[in-house]
């Protein structure tokens, strides 16, 4: 079975489809054949705190022949080991459901059924929000909260051209800045910005939310529709941090 990355979509959408990730594996570089076979699945879900930031990850992963199994190691090595990375890449459901069948695999079971082959639950450490910038919100607001989604793997120049152009960022925007973008909703004011962090292939969404409204949902959806962009031109969330 070979397969084509994700085609990236990179634009906020109605937070409608499938809760869970979905990743195609490809075989390790030194194995003989096209670059573009695929040798399992990866299906992932976060868990997290009502304040949306992250406390742990389950994962499940499925190859024509183990069949379904559940790792922890596998999803901490597709986020810190460069050559689990390589071999990942994020994709659709539809795709999954095309690869499972492909495979051998017949029908990919529904979302409930593929939770419960998530028996190795990975915590993620939390800590009380690092209060960065004013205290209190702006005239008119009643709430400040800024968040830091943090990404594995690496984006190509068109891709944060792509990037730049969706989300109408900023002619020359900032040195620290790669690509950024602004959204009001029913008064609410969510701004974000995104940069690479550290000397690794890592990268940061930083998220700025004003709420005028009781805007939790509409926050939980903008947080969860701008890691799925990324997620579509191939970066992989790590975890969802809070500042204020």
């Amino acid at each position: 079975m070979t397969t084509e990355p994700l085609r990236a979509v990179p634009v906020l959408m109605p937070d409608a489809g499938p809760s869970l990730d979905y990743y195609l594996v490809l075989p390790r570089l030194d194995n003989h054949g096209p670059a573009t076979t695929v040798e399992g699945i990866v299906v992932e879900e976060f868990t997290r705190h009502h304040d949306f930031t992250t406390t742990g990850l389950d994962s499940a992963g499925w190859t024509p022949e183990a069949g379904w199994w559940s790792s922890a190691a596998l999803s901490r090595g597709m986020r810190t080991d460069p050559e689990v990375l390589a071999r990942v890449l994020p994709t659709s459901r539809r795709e999954a459901e095309d690869v499972h069948r492909a495979l051998g695999g017949g029908q990919l079971p529904d979302e409930p059924l593929l939770r419960t082959h998530f028996l190795d639950h990975q915590p993620i450490a939390t800590a009380p929000p690092l209060r960065l910038g004013p205290a209190q919100p702006p005239a008119g607001f009643h709430e400040r909260r800024v968040y830091r989604v943090l990404f594995a793997k690496d984006l190509r120049a068109e891709q944060v051209a792509s990037l730049r152009t969706a989300w109408r960022s900023p002619a020359g925007g900032t040195v620290a800045s790669a690509a950024s973008g602004r959204l009001v909703q029913h008064g609410d004011q969510f701004t974000w910005d995104l940069r690479r962090v550290g000397h690794s292939l890592a990268w940061c969404l930083d998220v700025t939310a004003l709420l005028r409204t009781d805007g939790t949902a509409a926050l939980g959806s903008t947080l969860s529709e701008l890691t799925n962009v990324l997620r579509q031109h191939g970066l992989i969330p790590v975890t969802t941090e809070r500042f204020a």
